[in-house]
Parts: structure tokens; C-alpha cells; sequence
């Protein structure tokens, strides 16, 4: 009896062994198909920017918006333009509808990521109908897809340029200024 209960014994402990070496390989495979590598999060993300811009490019609405998040906002490059996704939706819908929206090409781009986050950062250098353009923003993850959470828009401006150009809009932001301090 003695020897049977020493038996029962000893396979109850290799079974829990062996149960629990089990659950550790699933645990392990589950957390390496959680953590995809930074190049491959890059990767996404660049897509996600490159498709962006092309269905600007060929005024396609439905994905241009869906590589949005809802609540998106789009900065461009006038100081009174921050637009919220409904209105910069509303502003842009003539511009696809016409078939002639913006054509943005990369001419170079920075991709950030923070790890086990569904949020990262980049900054673009971009070919446009107005030069050079410098592009930065925020990337959200939803669901299986990298899409535009903020997105701003400036107009690059040599350092040699910069008093040229400050003194062709000082009138504008004067005024701008004043209306502005006089709201808040």
C-alpha cells in the first residue's frame, strides 16, 4: 500500500511538472506574438502614411478618412487651421469630389515608437504643390491598423528666407494676434 501511494504520489508531481512547463511555452509563444518588433511596427506605420498620402493623391475619400482615427485632427499650414475630423472632412469633400485633392510625396520620414504602446510619433520631409513640406504626428493603433491620430502640416522655410517671409505676413499675423488676444 505503501509503495502504491508512493507511485500515486510521484505521477501527480510529474503531471503537475509537466502541466506547468506547458502553460510557461504557451505563455512565452503568446508574449512573442504580442511584442512584433520595432522594424515591423515601422514598417506598418510607413504604409499606413504611404497609403495616406496616395489616396489623397488619387482623391479617394472613404480611405483617406478610414487611415484617420475618429477623433483625428488635421493642422495645416494657415494659423487658423485646426481641424477637428468632421469639419476637416466637410473642408475636404469638394477637393475628392473634383478629383483633385493634395499630392504629397515622401522625401523622407522619422518613425517613433514607444514599446507594448498602441500610440507612436513621426515627422516627414514631403514633395508638395508648395515646396517643401515638413509633416509630423501621431499614430494610433486600431485594431490591426496604424492610422493618423494628429497630423501638422508646415511649410519649410529656409533660415535664409525667414526675414523675407516674416515681413510678407506680418500684417496678417498683426491682426491675427490682436483678434486672438482680444477672445481670450
Amino acid at each position: 500500500m505503501k509503495k502504491l501511494a508512493l507511485l500515486l504520489l510521484l505521477a501527480c508531481i510529474s503531471c503537475d511538472q509537466s502541466t506547468s512547463k506547458k502553460e510557461n511555452q504557451e505563455l512565452e509563444v503568446v508574449t512573442e506574438q504580442e511584442m512584433a518588433p520595432e522594424a515591423d511596427i515601422k514598417e506598418a506605420i510607413n504604409n499606413s502614411l504611404e497609403n495616406w498620402h496616395k489616396a489623397a493623391a488619387t482623391a479617394n475619400f472613404e480611405d483617406y478618412f478610414g487611415l484617420m482615427t475618429k477623433d483625428g485632427v488635421f493642422i495645416g499650414t494657415d494659423a487658423m487651421e485646426n481641424w477637428q475630423n468632421k469639419e476637416f472632412r466637410e473642408f475636404s469633400k469638394p477637393y475628392f469630389d473634383k478629383g483633385k485633392a493634395w499630392n504629397f510625396t515622401t522625401l523622407d520620414r522619422n518613425i517613433y515608437v514607444q514599446h507594448n504602446s498602441d500610440l507612436a510619433w513621426f515627422d516627414e520631409l514631403l514633395s508638395t504643390q508648395m515646396g517643401i513640406c515638413r509633416g509630423s504626428g501621431i499614430m494610433e493603433k486600431v485594431e490591426d491598423t496604424w492610422k493618423v491620430k494628429h497630423y501638422v502640416l508646415s511649410i519649410a522655410i529656409p533660415n535664409d528666407n525667414v526675414s523675407e517671409v516674416t515681413a510678407l505676413k506680418k500684417q496678417t499675423d498683426t491682426l491675427l494676434i490682436s483678434k486672438l488676444q482680444s477672445a481670450n
